[in-house]
C-alpha cells in the first residue's frame, strides 16, 4: 500500500495575505486524497544531523536566529518565516526521511510526503522561492550516507526548476538529478547545458506554452536515463504548478498529462526495482493542484498494488 506522510505543523507556517504558498494549498491536498485507501502515518521531527546533510549550522542557526515571535521574517523577497515556519519545515524534513526510511526497509512500494513550505528551490546556505529547506535533497544523501546505497535519481517535474537541489547534489556522483521545467522562468537556472560534475544532472527546458505531448516525450527521455543509471530509489519533487490553470507559470498540462508522466516515472522506478518517494512541492491553483495531486497518488497507488 502507497504510505502517505503529513503533519498538523504543515499549517501552522503561515505566509503573508495573498501570497501564493499558503496553508489552504495543504488543505487542498489532503481533501483531495480522501477516500483513497492509504497508510498514513505522521511525518517526525527531522533530526538536526539530517537537516546538516545538506545545509550548513551557520544556515539553521541562522533560520532559528529569524524565526519570529509573531507576524513574520522574510528571508528573500518571497520567503517567509512565521511563528510556526520551522516546525512545519522540520516535519517537511522529518516526513521524507521516514518515507526513504520506510520503503528501504520494504514496508511499501512507494510514498507520497504531502507536506509545506516546499524545498527544492532552497541551495545548500541560501533560502529562496517559498523554500526554507531542501527536504528532497535531504532525503536522497540520507538514503546515500545512512542506508549505504550506490545510486539514486530525483526527478523533478515542478514548472519551476529545483535549483536549490541541482545545487545539493551537483557534485555527487552517486545521484542523477533530472528535471524538466519552462524555461526561461524564475529561478533562469535549468539550461540544458548544465549537466553536473560527473555529468549526473539531465535537464530539459521546455518553452512557455509547452502542452502534454512534448511534455511526455521529454518524461520518457527522462525515464531512459533513469533506466540506464539504474537507481536503488527514485525521489521525485511533485510540483504541480506546470498545470494550464496556474496562475505563476505559463505551461499547458492537465490532469491526464501528470498521470502519464507519473506512469512513466514509476515504470521506470520498477524496471530498477527501487522504490518511489514522492514529495510535494509547487501548485498554485487549489483545484488544480488538488485535481493533480490526487491523479499522482492514484498512480503510486497503482504502481504499489
Amino acid at each position: 500500500m502507497t504510505l502517505l506522510y503529513t503533519h498538523p505543523s504543515g499549517f501552522q507556517h503561515v505566509t503573508p495575505p495573498s501570497h501564493p504558498e499558503q496553508v489552504a494549498r495543504l488543505d487542498a491536498v489532503i481533501s483531495a486524497l480522501e477516500g483513497l485507501e492509504l497508510d498514513r502515518r505522521d511525518a517526525p521531527d527531522a533530526q538536526d544531523d539530517d537537516i546538516l546533510r545538506a545545509h550548513p549550522q551557520s544556515y539553521l542557526s541562522m533560520i532559528r536566529r529569524k524565526l519570529p515571535d509573531n507576524g513574520w521574517a522574510m528571508l528573500d523577497a518571497d520567503t517567509y518565516l512565521s511563528p510556526g515556519s520551522l516546525a512545519a519545515a522540520r516535519h517537511a524534513v522529518g516526513g521524507v526521511c521516514a518515507a526513504v526510511d520506510a520503503v528501504l526497509a520494504g514496508q511499501a512500494p512507494n510514498a507520497f510526503v504531502a507536506m509545506r513550505p516546499p524545498g527544492h528551490h532552497t541551495e545548500r546556505a541560501r533560502a529562496m522561492g517559498f523554500c526554507i529547506f531542501n527536504a528532497i535533497a535531504i532525503g536522497a544523501l540520507r538514503a546515500l550516507d545512512h542506508h549505504g546505497l550506490d545510486r539514486v535519481a530525483v526527478l523533478d517535474f515542478d514548472v519551476h526548476h529545483g535549483n536549490g537541489t541541482q545545487d545539493i547534489l551537483w557534485h555527487e556522483s552517486r545521484a542523477l538529478f533530472a528535471s524538466t521545467h519552462q524555461y526561461p522562468l524564475y529561478p533562469g537556472t535549468g539550461g540544458a547545458h548544465e549537466r553536473g560534475e560527473h555529468g549526473n544532472v539531465l535537464n530539459i527546458p521546455l518553452h512557455s506554452g509547452t502542452d502534454g505531448a512534448p511534455a511526455r516525450a521529454a518524461w520518457r527521455q527522462v525515464a531512459a536515463r533513469v533506466e540506464e543509471w539504474r537507481p536503488q530509489l527514485v525521489l521525485v519533487s511533485a510540483g504541480f504548478d506546470a498545470h494550464a490553470d496556474d496562475p505563476l507559470a505559463s505551461l499547458d498540462w492537465d490532469e491526464a498529462d501528470f498521470t502519464a508522466i507519473s506512469r512513466i516515472i514509476c515504470d521506470a522506478a520498477v524496471s530498477c526495482s527501487a522504490p518511489v518517494v514522492s514529495v510535494l512541492e509547487g501548485g498554485y491553483d487549489l483545484g488544480a493542484l488538488g485535481r493533480s495531486a490526487r491523479a499522482h497518488v492514484e498512480v503510486l497507488k497503482e504502481t504499489a498494488a
